[in-house]
Order: C-alpha cells, then sequence, then structure tokens
C-alpha cells in the first residue's frame, strides 16, 4: 500500500568508539508483503541464533496480523460475523488498543475499518477500464466504516466486539511498525543495544551504527521514477515512518486519484500533500501517524501536530512551481527532534 525508503547514512563521527571492533550482524528477506533489513551490533553474536529468531517473531506477528493470510487473526475476526465478545491475543489487543488512540487524536481519519472503501476504489487488483465508485456505492462501503462506533475493544476481558457483522479489520497502516517494534524487542532481549530493523521503509533505530557513529536517516524525495534524499534525520531509540501518495494512484478522465482513502468522505484525498514523515517512541505509532497525516494533509495535519506534540515533515507540492516543485514544512516537535540528535 505504501512504497517508502529510509536509507541509513553515516555522517559525522561522534566519538564514541568501542573498545574493540564490534560484530556486525545484517539480516535481510521478505515479509508482510515487502522487504526487511536488519542491522545489529555488538560483541560475540550469533548471526544463526538471530536469525531464527527474527523469522520466528516475523512469523508470529504475521499469523497475528495480516490480512493476507486467510487463517491470520485479523483475517479470521473480520470474516466472521459475530457480533458478540471475541477473545483476542494480547498483540492483537495492544495493536488495536494503539489503532483507537491514533483513530481518536486523529478525528477518526486513521481508521482500521476502512477495507470496503479500499476495496472500492479497487486498490488492489484494479484494471484501468474499471469505473470510478457511484455516490452510492460510497456510502453503502461508509455504513461499515468507522471503527469508534464499530469497534469495542475489552482490555481487561481481552475480547474485541463488532457491532455490524460486515466489519472487517486492515491493519496495513499499523502492523508493519508493530512488526518492526517486535523485531527490536527481540534483538535487545538477544542483549543487542546497538540497531537499525526497517521494514518496507519504516524503521526503528537505537544506539550507535557500527562505526561508532549516529544512525542517519534519509527522507526520499516523492518523485515518481526517481530516488532521491530530501532531509537527513537523526534518530536514536524512534520509530520513523514515511507515507506517500506518489507511487500509488490511478488516473481517469484526467484525475488523479490517490490510494489514501479519507473515511470522513469515502474518496481518495484530493490535498497538496504528497509524503509526511513521522517519528514517535515506536515504529507502530509512526506507521499509523504518518498515514493519518497524509490523509488529513499540511494544513489540518500541522494544526494536530502542535496539538498532540507529533514530530511530522511534511512535503507539498507547490502549484506554482511546477510539476516537480515542492515545499516543506514541520512541526514544533520535528524541528525539536532535529535539534536534540
Amino acid at each position: 500500500m505504501r512504497h517508502l525508503t529510509a536509507l541509513a547514512l553515516t555522517l559525522f563521527v561522534s566519538g564514541c568508539l568501542f573498545d574493540k571492533e564490534p560484530e556486525v550482524v545484517r539480516l535481510s528477506g521478505e515479509t508482510m508483503g515487502t522487504t526487511f533489513n536488519i542491522i545489529a551490533i555488538g560483541e560475540d553474536l550469533d548471526e544463526a541464533a538471530l536469525g531464527t529468531a527474527v523469522q520466528d517473531t516475523l512469523a508470529r506477528v504475521n499469523g497475528k496480523m495480516s490480512n493476507w493470510d486467510p487463517n491470520s487473526e485479523v483475517s479470521t475476526f473480520s470474516a466472521s460475523t459475530d457480533t458478540g465478545p471475541v477473545a483476542v491475543s494480547d498483540e492483537f489487543a495492544w495493536v488495536i488498543e494503539a489503532a483507537q488512540d491514533v483513530h481518536a487524536k486523529s478525528n477518526g481519519t486513521f481508521d482500521v475499518t476502512l477495507g470496503p472503501l479500499i476495496e472500492l476504489w479497487g486498490f488492489g487488483p484494479r484494471k484501468p477500464e474499471d469505473p470510478v465508485p457511484a455516490d452510492a456505492e460510497i456510502q453503502a462501503a461508509l455504513d461499515a466504516v468507522g471503527q469508534a462506533g464499530l469497534l469495542k475493544l475489552d482490555r481487561a476481558a481481552g475480547t474485541l466486539t463488532k457491532s455490524n457483522p460486515s466489519v472487517g479489520i486492515n491493519l496495513s497502516a499499523i502492523a508493519k511498525g508493530y512488526g518492526i517494534d517486535a523485531v527490536a524487542e527481540t534483538l535487545r532481549e538477544a542483549g543487542i543495544e546497538d540497531y537499525m530493523v526497517e521494514i518496507g521503509g519504516d524503521l526503528v533505530a537505537k544506539g550507535e551504527n557500527d562505526k561508532g557513529e549516529d544512525w542517519r536517516i534519509g527522507i526520499e524525495k516523492p518523485e515518481t521514477g526517481a530516488q532521491g534524499i530530501q532531509l537527513i534525520v537523526p534518530l536514536d531509540d524512534q520509530g520513523m515512518a514515511t507515507s506517500g501518495d506518489y507511487k500509488n494512484f490511478f488516473e481517469q478522465d484526467g484525475v488523479r486519484y490517490s490510494h489514501i482513502i479519507d473515511p470522513t468522505t469515502g474518496r481518495p484525498i484530493t490535498h497538496r500533500t504528497t509524503s509526511v514523515t513521522v517519528l514517535a517512541e515506536n515504529a507502530m505509532l509512526a506507521d499509523a501517524w504518518a498515514t493519518a497525516m497524509l490523509a488529513l494533509g499540511q494544513d489540518k495535519g500541522m494544526e494536530l501536530a502542535e496539538q498532540h506534540k507529533l514530530a511530522v515533515f511534511f512535503i507539498s507540492r507547490d502549484v506554482t512551481g511546477g510539476e516537480d516543485a515542492y515545499i516543506t514544512v514541520q512541526s514544533s516537535a520535528f524541528n525539536d527532534a532535529l535539534g536534540s540528535n
């Protein structure tokens, strides 16, 4: 759903060096419909054991959160027509609780029940000749969207309830971030304090890289068919996620339709913001808020970013400067993060 790039760059020696050359383990592979890359730094590392632990963690997260696995916990819940309380795992409940919090703080813009609208607009397997949805179709889909009213989580009882039997949950805008955090926890349990975990461009980084330098992460310029760096961000013990609309869209009759759906209208976003990067205490929240902020756009998003003290960087199209002209703005918390790292 989202095509993002996060590049770990090494700049400026921090002056904090290891007593001896650290060991570096680099792991990579495929997960969640995208790729993962992990750099773990320490002493006496067992690469085979780490690789197995990482794969086990990713398999566990996919088994609970994957919308592409019909047997996953989220798919099973979505397919069920039971409107009574359903027992859910602690991990699943934790992600839903975080989603409910972002949903409330974003005034409903972040919504894990958007599945009917995503399918209606054809993000998945869409053919160019497929018509744009009619107003009546959009309204019908909206009846099964709105997690605040349609989902009830009882953390004490460990249950989740849907009030409409047709309600489903799509975790694509938060589960990847949770998976990153879960892998990071696996590394910490192995005694590793210097690492970078990246899945599909979103990531978390802690400590220093193998040269004893601070982690530096690049935010990609929002240019279709090109790859360049807009800004370098220092990162330590934080999650970072970027959401963009410049690679996943379709055009019909001269109109450009983004894959980011506004749950209040049931239609793709139309504002000029094309990329949003969020820094947060973990990758799960960064992932969710990046989607919410892109749906909101720069103007509304900046108001919420300042209200909730969120570190957000917006890239928007400059309509006065041509096709590849952009303007950037950042929240106060993002500016503070640049200065404090």
